[in-house]
């Protein structure tokens, strides 16, 4: 049940509570409350309570053109925010569907022209995330990706080379295969605007006749089932206002209190895009649900916190309250990287940046593009912590199997407690989930190498 509007709730409480209950009437309230978002006014809410789950047609949320969509599913970075650092700003509201295939083995072309078809209504109704506006403040359209876990291609056809099951992964950095998430496939949607993903969804599932306008003629319905929704919300001064915690700066956007997506600390989507072979164009995704313990987190001084999510090297008075001194770069070199036990020694500290930059390629290159740290908003606070949502693009999942581990404190041969080793030790893995995202001429039920 969606919370009571008359107890003072903000809009940004609102629609993210609407976003993680989902369905018409969810929708349909989150429409009528975020009416000066669509639009385009900054003022009050707009008195539209009347209005039906149709309603986003008549609102200035941009239609699409599915010909004008990047060949690539996950060619985002020209169209979302960019900060004032030219840093991406990956869109607030975040839904991410686990899916069971439930269609033929190996699908008919029936099938995969209607996943395709609804795809692509999505496609028509809403522009790709800004458009390309490179001026954009926010994201109003939307951006999708649909990838493929390990064990769809086993049933369907041939595991591609750059994937490994999400046991593998798990037992590999250390963790326990039996939280392996078991989806046949991964739907994830992100919008600045909280109808425009519920709205999405409703379409994908049969549950809307029209969309912005559009009339929805396919649905994932016979194809696909949903088996879980996960929800999350991220960006400037939401975790501050969604997390019953005083300890967060009141403009961080994310919930250990430090901005991400710093431009030397993510890779370009050339970098993560497979090169050759049937998915040349496409990449792999590791998708994660995890668990920060906040609470010892913040027991911790400023000081640092900022030395270990960056480097004991590292100016606190350099980096900022939420690390917005640092601009562009997080300023990790390779002699950081290269020198962790030594600076151990002589900080008593290791930084979660530095550590990770371990991993990097030949070129000082990051090899995992992050695309989502948003805080789950379909689960209560948890032991003084929150769960999150941590999803990544790589050419190989073992390049997030090398980023991960790096973060492990048995890979250094020291003696600094694990409370200091970076933020491995306030981080809890609940699930993990491993999928191959096809270029979008192969996204409608790809059926691997040898099917």
């Amino acid at each position: 049940m969606l919370p009571d509007r008359d107890r003072g709730l903000s809009r940004r409480d609102f629609v993210a509570a609407a976003v993680a209950i989902g369905g018409s009437s969810a929708l349909s309230a989150c429409l009528d409350r975020e009416g000066s978002l669509l639009d385009g006014r900054d003022g009050p809410e707009s008195p539209t309570a009347t209005e039906s789950e149709d309603a986003l047609a008549d609102r200035s949320v941009p239609s699409g053109d599915p010909d004008a969509v990047p060949a690539r599913q996950h060619a985002w970075n020209e169209y979302i925010v960019h900060d004032a650092h030219d840093n991406t700003v990956i869109p607030q509201q975040q839904v991410l569907l686990g899916l069971t295939y439930e269609g033929s083995v190996p699908p008919t072309e029936a099938e995969r022209e209607q996943v395709e078809s609804a795809l692509q209504t999505l496609e028509r109704a809403f522009q790709w995330g800004t458009g390309g506006d490179p001026t954009a403040s926010f994201t109003r359209g939307l951006l999708f990706t649909l990838g493929y876990a390990p064990q769809y291609f086993e049933r369907t056809g041939d595991v591609p080379d750059q994937l490994r099951p999400p046991e593998a992964v798990l037992e590999a950095v250390g963790e326990d295969p039996s939280n392996a998430d078991d989806f046949d496939a991964l739907l994830l949607l992100t919008s600045d605007i909280g109808s425009v993903v519920m709205a999405a969804e409703q379409a994908l599932f049969g549950e809307a006749a029209v969309v912005n306008g559009v009339e929805v003629s396919e649905s994932l319905e016979g194809v696909f089932s949903l088996a879980e929704r996960r929800t999350g919300i991220v960006g400037k001064g939401n975790p501050a206002e969604e997390l019953d915690n005083e300890s967060i700066p009141e403009d961080a956007p994310l919930s250990m209190g430090f901005k991400s997506g710093f431009r030397d600390s993510q890779p370009s989507e050339d970098r993560v895009t497979i090169q050759e072979g049937p998915f040349a164009g496409g990449t792999t995704q590791a998708a994660s649900r995890l668990h920060i313990d906040l609470e010892r987190w913040y027991d911790q001084p400023h000081e640092e916190r900022a030395a270990e999510m960056f480097c004991p090297a590292h100016d606190t008075d350099e980096i900022g309250e939420i690390g917005e001194r640092l601009g562009a770069e997080s300023r990790i070199t390779e002699e950081n990287a290269e020198n962790v036990e030594a600076y151990a020694e002589e900080y008593g500290r290791v930084g979660h940046t530095q550590k990770v930059a371990a991993a990097r390629d030949d070129e000082f290159v990051p090899t995992i593009l992050r695309r989502s740290e948003g805080i789950a908003t379909d689960v209560s606070d948890l032991d003084g912590g929150t769960d999150f949502n941590f999803t990544s693009h790589q050419r190989h999942v073992d390049d997030f199997v090398e980023t991960r581990k790096a973060m492990n404190t048995d890979e250094y041969d020291d003696d600094v407690p694990a409370e200091n080793h970076g933020i491995i030790d306030y981080l809890e893995t609940r699930h993990r989930g491993t999928f191959l995202i096809p270029p979008r001429d192969e996204r409608a039920l790809p059926t691997g190498v040898d099917a």
